[in-house]
């Protein structure tokens, strides 16, 4: 046999799969309405139970909770108070000033609701010796004491008590809730004159001691005021202050320091100029003196002749030569006696304009000098007189600092002694507190709803709780998820009489009488009452058609080499294995093929049961004496179908089905017949079917919804594969027709046509 599975074939008949099972297909248990619904229909009993403790606990509750009524009282508060003598801060509108308010507002609100308003409520209305105030606060009333301190008790009356701000205006709304209205509407109107007393309290005594210490700044300060005054005279005094002010005097030094140094950029100037042409003089070369600037030859009438003169010389000179007249001759002595001459004066007369510049040049540097002396001295008087002009700016700025300030505090202390004989209050009770009408607490109609939402939620909580603490499979995705096997079908539930009832006559008696109720025909044959048999009993029946539907499944897993031999087995016991077996080897039978139902649960067995049969004869008398074979098969009522019980049990069944005769038996009623199907014990309880299902062709899985466990479902397949069985796929069983309505329910009309036949 070969070990590996045969393709997972969709099955004609599955459902498709709702969003909700594809996240289940991942491992996971995903909370869809679908998956909600069905936990609600299944445990509607925990819900509504959840639903009424958490009503019948709500109702309880509120009926044990003191009435609370609530008294409230309006207060107006403006952070300007009424100012007859102007705004005396000059402060402006603008974010500065909203965001101030909203600190006064917050500031004035935890006033409201501070230590210091509650205890002057309790001394003045005496509550910390109200019996009643007591023993409300106390946990235990009978164990109240008489009377409370004052903090005690304040604290007690500040946890009771709130500011709530009205939105866009300058009201707040003082509540207070209290056991007794009356002693509500008392203490919200104790606490609002309280607070409105204690601001303008505050507000006198806080113009009281401003008026004391501004007049005692202002002696200070006319005392400093007179002592800078005279600072600054003496300061006059010193420095000859008394006719010229320091702009005068500034702008006197200011118009020489501007004479000075033009002076002296026009002598830096010049200086530059002589120097550059003592530079040019004494560049020119004595020996030849020709190259002479031209400024030179302009500005001295005696130069330009002797230098023609020298130039005339060497001409001449320079002509002899020329000629071929050399040194010696006569004429070129005479004529280099007069380039001699000529050149000697041009000199002389240079020499003495390069004096004349050197003299001109030492002229200018000492007239710079003594203009840079009076400059320098100048701007030392200039810097003297601005270090002057600091000095009696400060003096002068302390000194009107002084009076400036001399004046404020003068004018605030006229204006703090004026406030003191009129004073404000920027606070003022808007609305007197009323005696509640009723109570505020507590709220039926919500304890109620919120017990309400309370129940269902841990109703709905509970039932998908226990939805997914279900380990078992619930449909045949399930089945798939955890085996990996193909679904080969399902099968409806009929393990009760109702239930065949209802796959068989539902739609009969729904076309009978309006109300759907029926009366089953005691009549029946005695099949009709056998689960296993109702395949026959009923053909058309939606029983019927589930298992014909498995069959052609099984013919369609292998089509070129059919399953002659088919073993059905399940993981543990009670999934209905039987029942899976007597269906398919039904639907076989009536699709005209030979077939054998082979017994082989020689523990349990239950075929034998079924078709009215004893276990005098069967497997085991077979495999003893070969020879009994023909008497030990039987015919059925169901054509083509015989049936081989199981017979007496033996000690050693899975001996018996190990032995080689066992395995001659299966191939003598291979040869005999077309199909064999063989029941088989549970998987995980005996080895029994892990032998037989390595004898067989394939091996059918049956799966009991809603009881399988999945932890078996493995194990059982675990088990076949270790041994190399042809497991071809799983049969759910036991479908409940109210998780598959659509699969059944369409075959109503065709059951009811056949009902109305028969």
């Amino acid at each position: 046999m070969s070990e590996s599975l045969p393709p997972r074939n969709p099955s004609p008949i599955a459902s498709p799969v709702s969003p909700s099972r594809q996240s289940q297909q991942n491992g996971e248990f995903a909370l869809s309405p679908a998956v909600l619904l069905t936990a609600v229909r299944k445990n509607w009993i925990f819900v509504v139970l959840a639903l009424a403790l958490c009503l019948a606990g709500t109702s309880l509750y509120t009926a044990r909770q003191t009435r609370i009524y609530e008294a409230m009282a309006t207060v107006q508060m403006d952070p300007q108070p009424l100012m007859p003598l102007g705004n005396q801060n000059g402060k402006e509108s603008g974010p500065e000033s909203f965001w101030s308010n909203q600190e006064y507002f917050a500031t004035q609100h935890q006033i409201l609701t501070s230590r210091r308003i509650a205890a002057a409520v309790v001394r003045r209305l005496g509550l910390n010796r109200d019996a009643h105030f007591v023993a409300l606060a106390a946990s235990d009333k009978k164990l109240a004491p008489v009377s409370l301190d004052v903090d005690t008790a304040a604290e007690i009356l500040r946890a009771r008590l709130s500011v709530k701000p009205v939105s866009d205006s300058r009201l707040a709304r003082v509540l207070y809730r209290d056991a007794d209205a009356e002693r509500a509407q008392r203490v919200v109107a104790a606490v609002v004159d309280v607070y409105v007393d204690q601001n303008l309290d505050m507000t006198l005594t806080s113009a009281t001691t401003r008026a004391e210490w501004l007049d005692t700044q202002l002696v200070k300060l006319k005392t400093d005021l007179e002592s800078q005054e005279m600072d600054l005279h003496d300061f006059k005094k010193r420095n000859n202050l008394l006719s010229v002010s320091f702009d005068d005097q500034s702008n006197m030094l200011r118009a020489e320091i501007q004479q000075l140094n033009t002076a002296l950029t026009e002598l830096k100037a010049r200086q530059e100029g002589v120097a550059a042409r003592l530079t040019v003089l004494k560049s020119i070369n004595p020996e030849d003196p020709a190259m002479i600037p031209q400024s030179e030859l302009l500005g001295n009438a005696a130069l330009a002749p002797l230098r023609a003169s020298y130039i005339q010389a060497k001409k001449d000179l320079e002509r002899l030569q020329a000629i071929g007249k050399g040194e010696n001759h006569p004429e070129s002595q005479a004529a280099l006696a007069n380039v001699r001459a000529s050149r000697q004066a041009l000199v002389t007369e240079l020499g003495n304009i390069k004096g004349g510049v050197s003299a001109d040049l030492e002229a200018v540097h000492r007239e710079l000098n003594g203009v840079m002396s009076l400059y320098e001295t100048a701007k030392s008087q200039a810097m003297e007189l601005n270090l002057n002009e600091v000095r009696y700016a400060r003096l002068r700025r302390s000194k009107d600092n002084t009076e400036h300030v001399f004046g404020l505090v003068l004018e605030r202390s006229t204006e703090s002694g004026l406030s003191k004989l009129m004073p404000f209050n920027n606070v003022r009770v808007l609305d007197r507190p009323l005696r509640p009408a009723g109570p505020v607490l507590p709220r039926g109609g919500m304890n109620l709803a919120f017990g309400g939402v309370l129940g269902l939620l841990l109703g709905l909580f509970g039932a998908v709780g226990r939805e997914m603490m279900d380990r078992t499979v619930r449909d045949a995705e399930d089945v798939e998820r955890e085996t990996g096997l193909p679904s080969l079908g399902s099968l409806p539930d009929v393990s009760s009489r109702a239930a065949r009832e209802a796959l068989y006559y539902g739609s009969y008696a729904a076309a009978g009488n309006g109300r759907g109720k029926h009366k089953a025909n005691k009549d029946q044959p005695p099949e009709i009452l056998v689960p296993e048999l109702l395949v026959h009993a009923h053909p058309k029946s939606a029983a019927a058609e589930a298992a014909r539907a498995v069959r052609t499944n099984l013919l369609f897993m292998s089509p070129d080499h059919p399953y002659r031999s088919l073993l059905v087995t399940s993981g543990g016991p009670a999934e209905g294995k039987t029942m899976v077996a007597c269906s398919i080897a039904i639907a076989m039978s009536q699709a005209g093929q030979r077939v054998c139902l082979l017994d082989c649960d020689l523990r349990r067995p239950r075929i034998h049961a079924v078709f009215g049969r004893t276990l005098e004869e069967g497997v085991t008398t077979v495999l003893l004496d070969p020879s009994r074979l023909d008497t030990a098969i039987t015919e059925t009522p169901v054509p083509n179908l015989s049936v081989l019980p199981a017979g007496p049990m033996p000690p050693n069944p899975a001996d018996l089905i190990h032995s080689d005769a066992f395995f001659r038996l299966l191939e003598t009623l291979k040869s005999r017949f077309d199909r064999v199907v063989v029941d088989s014990p549970p998987v995980c309880i005996v080895t029994d079917a892990v032998v037989l299902s390595t004898r067989l062709d394939a091996t059918v899985l049956v799966v009991r919804a809603r009881r399988t466990r999945r932890e078996i479902a493995r194990q059982a397949l675990r088990a076949l594969r270790d041994v190399g069985g042809n497991l071809s796929g799983f049969v759910l069983n036991a479908v409940s027709h109210h998780s598959d309505k659509y699969q059944y329910s369409y075959y109503h009309p065709y059951t009811q046509n056949q009902d109305s036949q028969d």
